[in-house]
């Protein structure tokens, strides 16, 4: 598709291949990786009298439908992409035909405009400002603004290809480990070969690093059976304990997986942040983790009424480190937390967080 950002100069067009069973949601991650933008306000998508986004608590369905329930087939083969709907960002998307074998950005011109400047109007007038440095307002604008980035096609193509995503290597090997369906023992485990298994490939997973009876001896496995069990892609019938038919298209296992996480509760936001840390950071002790998760939660949490304090990140994390060491999001060694293989291709929004981080030296 060719996405077009209305009424700036210099243009600001990419070309880019999603998946053709993309969600709405999912659509709007990917435009937003696109073009440049940081996902830090409403959008809506305009197909002909239709209008969709997110769900709105205080409007309901005044605003606009909910888009949870389109994907990319439902709209016309053109439509607008509308971003900001203060500084009214819009932009005309066009289906322009099939892709190639994969996600990325094929092409593309122009620099994406930087948040909150005021619209079409506002842009030009910042980039009048910032090309006469005997302007009164130069100095200050240079400074709000700093360098106005350009378009790296590189960087945007591997950012778009993270975003949608790859099935973590946790949940590839236990899916196919299981495949021909295997009889789960009468306490309901999975059997002591299939334990091995995956401590070949996972021996960090034992803390004491010896050979493991019970998927319990690996804590991450027995979180992994359950998420899977939980988000669909595995079924017990019989006893017997199989992949679903979901589990064989790696875009639904990806979609499936990132449903395990709510993205606007605490512990959903506290994944996020961990993981993006931990990607553009580099391995962190807990106790520097947690304090610079606790920075980025802003003041919005608080417990048993009180205001959330850097021990209590650093205990949640704990209790998360589970859950992301089976997808692959990150690892512990009771020392040093460091990403996972799967930091970046599993959490949009840490993928996003992570590559903007890496470009800015401060954080």
């Amino acid at each position: 598709m060719r996405v077009t950002l209305r009424d700036v100069s210099p243009a600001v067009v990419r070309v880019i291949d999603v998946p053709a069973t993309s969600s709405l949601p999912e659509l709007h991650e990917l435009l937003q990786v696109a073009v440049g933008w940081t996902n830090s306000h409403l959008h809506q998508f305009v197909a002909g009298d239709r209008t969709y986004g997110p769900p709105d608590p205080d409007w309901g369905d005044e605003l606009h439908e909910d888009e949870s329930e389109a994907r990319l087939p439902d709209l016309p083969s053109r439509f607008v992409y509308r971003y900001d709907l203060g500084d009214s960002w819009e932009h005309d998307v066009e289906v322009v035909g099939a892709g190639g074998a994969g996600p990325g950005c094929v092409d593309g011109a122009g620099g994406c405009p930087p948040e909150d400047c005021g619209g079409a109007d506002g842009y030009a007038e910042l980039r009048s400002v910032l090309a006469d440095p005997g302007h009164e307002r130069h100095a200050a604008m240079r400074e709000w603004a700093g360098e106005l980035p350009a378009f790296d096609r590189p960087a945007t193509d591997l950012l778009l290809r993270q975003t949608v995503g790859e099935v973590p290597g946790s949940v590839r090997l236990l899916l196919d480990l299981l495949a021909d369906g295997v009889k789960l023992t009468p306490g309901g485990r999975l059997p002591r070969s299939i334990v091995r298994q995956v401590q070949e490939r996972y021996p960090g997973w034992h803390p004491l690093g010896s050979p493991a009876s019970v998927e319990e001896d690996l804590y991450p496995l027995a979180v992994l059976h359950a998420i899977l069990r939980r988000v669909g892609l595995l079924r017990l019938a019989r006893g017997v304990l199989r992949p679903t038919r979901a589990a064989s298209d790696d875009l639904e296992i990806v979609r499936r997986l990132r449903s395990w996480f709510e993205p606007d509760e605490f512990l959903g936001i506290l994944t996020v942040l961990t993981t993006a840390v931990l990607s553009a950071a580099g391995p962190l002790n807990g106790r520097e983790l947690a304090t610079r998760a606790h920075s980025l939660l802003g003041e919005r949490w608080s417990v048993d009424g009180r205001s959330l304090t850097a021990a209590d990140v650093e205990a949640a994390i704990n209790e998360l480190s589970g859950q992301l060491a089976a997808l692959d999001l990150a690892v512990h060694d009771c020392k040093t937390w460091q990403a996972g293989m799967s930091a970046r291709t599993l959490l949009p929004r840490a993928a996003a967080l992570a590559a903007h981080w890496s470009r800015s030296p401060a954080r």
